[in-house]
């Protein structure tokens, strides 16, 4: 039964489309691409005031739909699938705004799943998130039941450890050991991208060459980590709301100290590590192996530089384990649309902190908008 996987990330780059055959117990990738968004959508995605402005946003969900909805009709052609042989879509959509723990809590993902589902055909799973928090929890991350689902190991302790726009680690007792648990850990790429995009006007920081030219400065990365984010306990989540240049500007005016635009980046890698360091050595330190996915795992420098904070632990690619590092947040939620399908619960509160477990995503059947 085919169904496809749409993601779009924090850095608002690219729909990670994957087109995946789920039976039983079994998952199989047969195509996944990415499809790069308008740089005209990518700019308002990055505007810092978007949240505010209603006009800007409801325009941007049917904009963003619509390319949702053509990344799936391009990735059925290409591999010769009708929309009648796939079951359902899985659209994540792109958070605006995740504020959980404010009054009263609160996420937004758009995307008009009506465009997908109307341009397709094909039914259509969106809007994750908000029943977890309507439960009490986090509503993210989401992807630690499926990564229960395809990497927990009967013998062996492991982390998946997804590194996005934000950084989150889903932590795998070995089978019948322990309860699975996970949370944001904190920025992963999101104030390393948006740097060298004001800097530099490039979207990222190609293996961290850029990073690797500068220094961390210490007094910098002490204000970093001493962010109350860092310190809470977790069930917890974050995004681009906490963690932004508003942020980092607020820190480096603190220090009163003069930066070279190469030692902030530098910085913000070293933040990135550290960060998720401290949370695996704090959370899980009997863990035997990390399976890393995400863009992150592309930044050399970055991958460099956990393993050496990491050292007993041995850091692999999810895809080790046959499934592409890129791809892994798309499978999620194809597999929970189809979690969805089956009116089966797929949040977990040991990493939501919900109050009991809920069935995720609203259905949109096919109707007659889209062209």
């Amino acid at each position: 039964m085919y169904y496809v996987g749409l993601m779009s990330g924090t850095s608002a780059d690219a729909i990670d489309a994957a087109l995946v055959d789920i039976s039983g117990d079994s998952l199989e990738v047969l195509d996944y691409r990415q499809y790069p968004l308008d740089t005209d959508i990518q700019r308002s995605l990055r505007d810092t005031d978007l949240a505010s402005s209603i006009e800007k946003t409801t325009e941007l969900d049917v904009r963003l739909g619509r390319h949702f909805g053509q990344a799936v009709l391009a990735l059925l052609e290409v591999n010769a699938i009708t929309a009648q042989q796939v079951r359902a879509i899985g659209s994540h959509g792109q958070t605006i705004m995740h504020l959980p723990g404010a009054t009263p809590p609160r996420t937004l993902q758009i995307g008009d799943p009506n465009q997908i589902s109307g341009m397709t055909r094909i039914t259509t799973v969106a809007d994750f998130r908000r029943a977890d928090v309507a439960a009490g929890g986090q509503g993210a991350p989401l992807a630690p039941a499926f990564h229960a689902w395809r990497f927990r190991s009967p013998s062996g302790n492991r982390i998946v450890l997804n590194i996005g726009g934000i950084a989150n680690i889903t932590v795998l007792p070995a089978s019948g050991a322990g309860e699975v648990t996970g949370f944001d850990t904190g920025p992963g790429n999101i104030l390393m991208d948006a740097w060298v995009q004001r800097c530099l006007n490039r979207d990222f920081d190609d293996h961290g060459q850029w990073a690797a030219s500068g220094k961390v400065r210490e007094d910098l990365i002490k204000l970093m980590l001493a962010d109350g984010y860092f310190s809470a306990p977790h069930p917890k989540s974050t995004g681009k709301d906490d963690f932004n240049l508003a942020w980092l500007a607020s820190l480096t005016e603190k220090t009163g100290a003069a930066y070279s635009n190469e030692d902030i980046q530098k910085t913000l890698l070293e933040l990135t590590a550290a960060s998720i360091t401290n949370a695996i050595l704090e959370c899980a330190p009997e863990t035997d192996e990390i399976l890393t996915c995400g863009g992150g795992i592309h930044n050399n420098l970055l991958m460099e530089r956990l393993q050496g904070l990491l050292p007993a632990i041995t850091i692999k690619s999810t895809a080790d384990y046959g499934v592409n590092p890129d791809a892994v947040e798309a499978l999620s939620f194809a597999w929970l649309a189809q979690q969805r399908l089956e009116n089966i619960p797929a949040n977990l509160p040991s990493v939501t902190g919900a109050r009991r477990p809920v069935i995720l995503g609203a259905i949109y059947e096919p109707g007659s908008i889209g062209g």
